[in-house]
């Protein structure tokens, strides 16, 4: 049996902390601010990050040279036989598609990319299915392709405090974000797969858009993600938020608990590279379908 080893980037918002207690490695994500590149998790953590944000500061995404990764597949190979890499989905990034072709070209048969349109709490699920599996004596390529196959069972939720950052990325007009300001509209937009779209744009209360996402994730348990045998309980539940205050999220988590009884509700920060787009204050419930026990 191969000895296969987990890594992923940190769009997944596992810190480096994390991914040394769950044994896999962790790559981080460049950012440049005001002109200066950091790295998240290494010299930018959450609270520089927001005090920067918040501050005006002009902050763009990157992503990390594909030589820095390879260098790492590297160094992952020199103890393990193959590497499974969950980058950040494809479709928010070139990077997945930059290692896709160094693997195919130059480790073939050794490392094996997931490109399952993933990122920040869904994306950190894959990580945790993958480590699941590597446990049940799957191959790299059978992982591979299971998370693959499943990529499309997710969601996240994400209720937007502020317009400002929507408007920055020209996700939306000067006049919309200028309206809903007026209006104090707390909009919900919806990742699913590699888009960020619209979901709820009207409600203004920060309780209402919490019910709207408990009842999208009700919808979707009771939907799509249910199983032809009619089980209900094979998902992972997640809440996130932006910013440094957890007040909301926490209560967010009591509400799901509320709803869903005996299901483990966890709750981490959005990565940052979904954050810069939303800024700070922002809610977000996350759903993933189980892998298969067998």
């Amino acid at each position: 049996m191969s000895k296969v080893a987990v890594l992923t980037d940190s769009n997944s918002g596992i810190t480096q902390e994390q991914g040394k207690k769950l044994g896999i490695r962790v790559i981080p994500m460049p950012f440049n601010i005001d002109g200066e590149e950091y790295l998240e998790d290494i010299n930018l953590s959450q609270e520089k990050f927001y005090e920067m944000l918040t501050n005006d500061a002009k902050v763009s995404t990157s992503q990390p040279a594909i030589g820095f990764v390879t260098t790492v597949w590297d160094e992952l190979l020199t103890t393990y036989d193959e590497v499974v890499y969950i980058p950040m989905s494809s479709g928010l990034s070139n990077s997945c598609q930059s290692a896709l072709i160094a693997a195919r070209t130059e480790y073939e048969g050794k490392v094996w990319v997931v490109n399952n349109q993933r990122i920040s709490v869904t994306q950190r699920q894959s990580v945790l299915d993958a480590l699941e599996l590597v446990k049940r004596g799957l191959s790299a390529k059978e992982i591979c392709e299971l998370l693959t196959e499943v990529k499309m069972q997710s969601d996240i939720y994400i209720m937007v405090d502020t317009l400002k950052y929507l408007k920055q990325g020209g996700r939306i007009t000067p006049t919309a974000a200028a309206l809903g300001g007026m209006l104090k509209l707390k909009p919900i937009l919806l990742i699913k797969g590699e888009k960020l779209d619209k979901f709820k744009m009207r409600n203004r209360l920060v309780e209402d858009a919490k019910k709207i996402m408990i009842q999208a994730q009700k919808d979707n348990i009771n939907g799509y993600l249910k199983d032809i045998d009619g089980r209900v309980d094979n998902v992972h539940i997640a809440v996130a938020y932006t910013g440094t205050d957890t007040t909301e999220a926490l209560d967010l988590v009591k509400m799901l608990e509320k709803e869903f009884p005996g299901q483990e509700i966890v709750c981490n920060p959005l990565s940052l590279s979904v954050s810069c787009h939303i800024g700070p204050g922002a809610l977000a419930v996350a759903i993933s379908k189980a892998i298969p026990e067998k």
